[in-house]
């Protein structure tokens, strides 16, 4: 445990401090997965006993989360504190992050043997770089936040004349199916539409490329009552999930409300053919895939290339996207403990995946003929340390 008189600033503070958070990260999130932070357990003092079927050994690790201050102790009952409610209510926030773990444990072979070998799987394996269930769980309940952000829009866009309304809505990416379930509820109890859905039903779909998310979505949202088409779909090929939705259920992707939530930039990567050779990137990222670096250059027209493949679809309504993004180096350093940003460069650089920073994101999309809505535009924090944006891009 961290000596409460070592100085903050110190070398050997930061290094317990590490250890430390090395330590609690994967707990909180298998506490948060196995159902730890249910109201029942929040609310009332509960034993070892009442939770885990290993008492003995769950009770050494509440024991050290109470050193943390995190619960208060009566006997063999343990109480949450301020402390830990704090910690509790924001579990899923560390999800993403500590998914990556497998990652990390191959570091060795990523930097210095054959970067490829964790991405070889075969169809129908699990994915042995990230633990895709808990990245699920975690970007959902991370993300609610910035649902909430975009209700407006949505709102708007449904209170409209019924025959200027999209006919429904694509999540791509849809993760654990939490987004389109909120959409969902905001458009039957906020809008128009949500009074007309029996004449005017609203076309849903989640899509994803990853099984275990459609998996998880689908039962979410059985679950919850709403009825959706869950399908299978690459964001880097819009002209075959627009084939697969025609021909399966004679639906325009244009006449749907296009959304996704974190993703283009874990497209997959595709070497660009048509180079702007005067272009100048100003990312300063740093990018590879599969283990060979890519130049910035390269990385601005692969997104340029990626956001023009999406262009015929969005003509009517738009597109609407939380996306997340990289800061300077020289940004970062001068506010350490203050930006996720370097666990963000770390797990997207090592995973294949290319975020750029806000100003070079917006960029991009005007180069490609999609004009982000100054209206809508949010950034989160609202300051130089923003590593999330929100985006209504427009033709």
């Amino acid at each position: 445990f961290l000596n409460k008189n070592v100085d903050e600033s110190s070398l050997n503070y930061q290094i317990q401090k590490h250890i430390e958070g090395a330590l609690v990260g994967p707990i909180i999130i298998k506490l948060g997965m196995s159902g730890m932070f249910h109201k029942y357990f929040m609310e009332a003092s509960f034993s070892a006993e009442e939770f885990h079927k290993n008492p003995e050994y769950f009770g050494k690790i509440l024991d050290y989360l109470s050193e943390l201050n995190w619960f208060s102790k009566k006997g063999k009952n343990f109480q949450f504190t301020e402390t830990g409610l704090f910690f509790a209510r924001r579990a899923t926030a560390y999800g993403v992050t500590v998914s990556y773990l497998p990652m990390f444990s191959k570091l060795d072979n990523l930097i210095f043997g054959k970067a490829s070998e964790i991405r070889e799987i075969e169809d129908g394996e699990d994915e042995i770089h990230v633990n895709r269930e808990m990245n699920v769980w975690g970007s959902g309940g991370a993300h609610l936040t910035y649902f909430k952000v975009i209700d407006e829009f949505i709102i708007e866009i449904f209170n409209r004349p019924l025959n200027e309304q999209p006919k429904g809505i694509l999540d791509m990416g849809c993760g654990n199916g939490a987004l389109l379930q909120h959409l969902y509820e905001v458009i039957e109890r906020q809008t128009l539409r949500g009074k007309h859905l029996e004449e005017n039903p609203l076309f849903l779909v989640g899509a994803d490329y990853n099984q275990a998310a459609l998996k998880v979505t689908r039962a979410n949202l059985i679950k919850n009552d709403i009825w959706a088409k869950v399908i299978w779909g690459d964001i880097g090929n819009p002209k075959q999930l627009a084939e697969d939705l025609q021909s399966d259920y004679n639906i325009e992707l244009g006449d749907l409300l296009n959304i996704r939530t974190f993703l283009d930039h874990n497209r997959i990567w595709e070497d660009t053919l048509e180079i702007n050779s005067d272009r100048i990137s100003t990312s300063t990222g740093a990018f590879a895939f599969r283990g060979k670096r890519l130049s910035n250059k390269d990385v601005e027209e692969n997104l340029l290339n990626h956001l023009k493949k999406w262009t015929p679809y969005v003509e009517k309504f738009g597109l609407l996207l939380i996306e997340l993004h990289t800061l300077s180096p020289e940004i970062t350093s001068k506010n350490l403990g203050l930006t996720a940003a370097t666990a963000y460069d770390a797990t997207h650089g090592f995973s294949d995946q290319y975020i750029v920073e806000v100003d070079v994101f917006h960029r991009i999309c005007k180069e490609s003929g999609l004009e982000p809505d100054t209206n809508l535009f949010k950034k989160f924090p609202d300051s130089e340390l923003a590593t999330v944006s929100i985006n209504l891009l427009k033709k």
